[in-house]
């Protein structure tokens, strides 16, 4: 009986380990990593598994904006719709979308910030922040901060990428009171670069894939040197996500205290190989 109970516990902490390792992610996902001034663009923002695209209803988003490449910030909560889209083995799943007007020439930035999400396998919440960039033609404000508390920011220009090139991206997290004194950049903004912080970089399908490969070849694991830089090759087209996590406290869930990863999402875009003629 003993040796029943431990086999039973030692699958359960397996399963438990492979549920943990298929980690969720928010997506926000413009329809095309450019467009020209004055054109529009269809944003959708869903939630699962990018590279198996196994989707699940995506919890209504707690903030929405834009900021602009003159620096303004455009509130888009209430251009959200909700829809039904389709994901793996054809299961349908709430998602959401809104369609954004480039007025100007230069970088938008969008951001999303979810509340906490109660995570019934992990024993947790996952409180998100994504951002992803629509460039305008002109190069200007794909470095942009958003204000936010921990933030990925890009280091190489998210765009005008081809398979196989390497990639940067900066983790800056909230500046203790006190302390070491900080970089300029990170210094300016009241947070200072996350040295030793995990990232788990994913790539999206935008159908699911035929074959899987094994775990460690769906989701990769990285950390950030001493100056909290991310490096890393983005070796095929299409979306990438780069998310970084911190711990958040604690959050109560029916009487009893569960901690809070607040997790940030940088997406990038890769265009399919360019050959010259």
């Amino acid at each position: 009986m003993k040796r029943l109970l431990r086999l039973v516990l030692v699958i359960n902490l397996l399963a438990l380990a492979v549920s943990i390792a298929r980690a969720h992610y928010n997506m926000l996902l413009p329809q095309s990593g450019s467009v020209k001034k004055g054109e529009s663009v269809l944003l959708v923002y869903q939630w699962g598994h990018p590279f198996e695209h196994e989707l699940f209803d995506a919890p209504a988003p707690e903030a929405v904006f834009a900021v602009a490449p003159d620096g303004k910030k455009i509130d888009l909560s209430k251009e959200l719709e909700k829809f039904e889209i389709v994901g793996a083995d054809g299961k349908k799943a709430t998602a959401y979308r809104f369609r954004f007007t480039a007025e100007q020439r230069g970088d938008y930035l969008f951001v999303l910030r979810t509340a906490p999400i109660w995570m019934p396998e992990g024993q947790e919440f996952l409180q998100d922040t994504v951002r992803s960039v629509l460039h305008v033609q002109a190069e200007r404000g794909w470095d942009a901060a958003a204000g936010l508390p921990f933030e990925v920011l890009p280091l190489t220009r998210p765009y005008g990428l081809q398979p196989g090139m390497a990639f940067q991206a900066q983790v800056e997290t909230q500046a203790p009171q006190g302390g070491q004194p900080l970089r300029n950049g990170a210094a300016a903004r009241g947070r200072k670069p996350f040295a030793g912080a995990i990232v788990e970089i994913e790539h999206y399908h935008a159908a699911p894939p035929a074959m899987l490969p094994s775990e460690e070849h769906i989701t990769r694991t990285a950390k950030t040197d001493p100056n909290g830089v991310l490096t890393c090759t983005l070796t095929d087209a299409g979306w990438w996500c780069l998310t970084a996590r911190r711990d958040g406290g604690v959050k109560q869930h029916e009487g009893k205290e569960y901690p809070v990863r607040q997790r940030s999402t940088l997406w990038v875009f890769v265009d399919e190989p360019v050959t010259p003629k």
